[in-house]
């Protein structure tokens, strides 16, 4: 069992950035099955509201802490240490490491295009990375025959990593329903594949570093996330200042 912190509710584990890869890599190469969430505030007020998905965390092997405003939290909450573990860090510096251990990856969601892209770049980056698959599944639930042809074809292909990115809450949904049926480490990585293949910029350092990343992102899809940050942003606030006061009073 992983050190973990509370976070208004949810674990979230408490091991610096450098730990929490070479676990990542560990579980791989012994090709466990294991099942990492990269959280930011809207997937842990989504644990907040849903019980269920609340649950799905609560089994999760290893739950990052994507956004600033947690990685501030736990270093008030007793780990003073820690740093971000973002996936759109994660992703790059897992393939370099996967390519330097000989680990296949499987990389799941997203776009063709954007799938296509980020080969390009991976051999560039990661040369000699061994890319087990590349797939694009349709936005629509898949049948039972297509969900049964994906994992035979995701097993077949001796992936040790699956990196998926099918948004928050769907990847951590289809990463619980399948890690008991994949030998490998079920990653979900969000919106980390456009970002790396281009399709989708990131925020600059001084805006991520000072928990600011979501008004970037706004700017550049206000229509979509306007609701979402009003519906997360402010409850989390309120609950993170509670649970502060509450322990520091």
């Amino acid at each position: 069992m992983l050190p973990s912190i509370n976070v208004v509710g949810s674990p979230v584990t408490a091991m610096r950035s450098a730990e929490q890869l070479e676990t990542i890599l560990t579980w791989a190469e012994a090709r466990e099955r294991r099942m990492v969430c990269v959280a930011n505030v809207h997937m842990l007020m989504e644990a907040r509201w849903d019980e269920g998905f609340g649950g799905l965390l609560q089994k999760a092997d290893m739950v990052t802490p994507d956004g600033t405003p947690l990685v501030w939290m736990m270093r008030r909450l007793g780990a003073p240490e820690q740093d971000r573990v973002a996936g759109m860090d994660m992703l790059p510096r897992l393939c370099r490491l996967a390519a330097e251990r000989d680990l296949a990856v499987f990389f799941l969601g997203s776009t063709t295009e954007t799938l296509a892209r980020m080969r390009e770049r991976l051999a560039i980056e990661c040369p000699g990375l061994r890319i087990a698959g590349m797939e694009s599944p349709p936005f629509r639930p898949l049948t039972d025959e297509e969900d049964t042809e994906l994992v035979q074809r995701i097993r077949s292909s001796g992936a040790q990593l699956v990196l998926v990115s099918l948004g928050c809450p769907k990847q951590e949904r289809w990463m619980e329903t399948h890690r008991d049926r994949l030998p490998a480490v079920l990653i979900g990585l969000g919106a980390a594949f456009p970002v790396y293949a281009g399709t989708q910029t990131m925020a600059p350092q001084w805006m991520r570093d000072a928990g600011l990343e979501w008004l970037y992102r706004l700017g550049q899809e206000p229509r979509r996330l306007f609701k979402r940050y009003w519906r997360t942003n402010l409850p989390f606030m309120w609950l993170a200042f509670r649970q502060l006061g509450l322990r520091n009073p």
